[in-house]
């Protein structure tokens, strides 16, 4: 610092001056573009997305009860009885050689056993059921089986009357 006072202090007074006004002229850009305008973009856009989800939000607000009957209605109607149901689906879903037993449970529940399956294909079988037919898991227990990534499992379903 002590080079940088020496080297100042030697410059005529007109050349402080404009090393002065360069300085400030710096230090201003430098506010403006590094700080001000970064941070006024950041902003705007938090504004924008705010403004986005408030009209996403009023949107489902006004078609909720529209939607909530599609979704009803986009539910398929087999015509099978949910123990068929159950096992056609599991062997779609690749669960075949693990299906130990199907048996049906009160008039629109259903019971499955399932042992060594594939715990990622249970898993989509289980959202298939409950997205495409509008079968809900009722109770169900799973343990790990001997086979890494593999599980026994016992699933009870139920439908809801429509």
């Amino acid at each position: 610092m002590n080079k940088f006072g020496i080297w100042f202090t030697a410059l005529q007074e007109r050349e402080r001056r404009v090393v002065i006004a360069g300085a400030a002229a710096l230090a201003a850009l430098l506010l403006v573009g590094g700080v001000l305008m970064p941070l006024h973009a950041a902003a705007t856009a938090a504004a924008q997305r705010r403004d986005k989800a408030r009209r996403d939000l009023q949107w489902m607000r006004a078609n909720a009860p529209q939607i909530r009957s599609g979704a009803a209605q986009m539910r398929q109607q087999s015509g099978e009885p949910p123990v068929v149901l159950v096992d056609r689906t599991a062997r779609e879903a690749g669960l075949a050689s693990a299906i130990r037993g199907t048996q049906p449970s009160g008039s629109a529940g259903v019971r499955v056993q399932l042992e060594a399956a594939p715990f990622d294909k249970m898993i989509n079988w289980l959202g298939v059921l409950d997205r495409r037919y509008g079968l809900a898991v009722e109770s169900i227990t799973i343990d790990r089986a001997a086979r890494t990534g593999t599980v026994n499992a016992n699933v009870s379903f139920t439908q809801p009357p429509h």
